[in-house]
């Protein structure tokens, strides 16, 4: 069983810098894939940035291109959302996600295809 929980977000104006934190735990070798998603009050859930964890490949939703990176520290068994730029529509809960499948290019920007879930932490931009 794989344990994943956020860290990180907060209140900042727009322009501002925030870098999330998914500590996990548990469940080695169950975690192919890892990825971060965000859900406004309304909307589905978006996936942002994903990453393999074995060679540390990344993928971002057009969206977010140029201002999150996403990065890992296979140490501390950590991964980070670094968000630069904010904007107001970036207000969101933003959620650490897991899966023991290495999964395919299409898929891996789907929520519905993650098996392991943060809680989630708020990120609330201002204008």
């Amino acid at each position: 069983q794989v344990q994943l929980v956020e860290s990180g977000g907060g209140s900042v104006q727009a322009g501002g810098s925030l870098r999330l934190s998914c500590a996990a735990s548990g469940g080695i070798g169950s975690r192919e894939i890892m990825g971060w998603f965000r859900q406004a009050p309304g909307k589905e859930r978006e996936g942002v940035a994903t990453i393999y964890t074995d060679n540390g490949l990344t993928a971002y939703a057009d969206s977010v291109k140029g201002r999150f990176t996403i990065s890992q520290d296979n140490a501390k068994d950590t991964v980070y959302l670094q968000i630069d730029s904010l904007k107001p529509e970036d207000t969101a809960m933003y959620y650490c996600a897991a899966d023991p499948r290495r999964l395919s290019w299409w898929s891996r920007r789907k929520a519905s295809y993650y098996t392991y879930w943060g809680q989630g932490t708020q990120v609330t931009v201002s204008s």
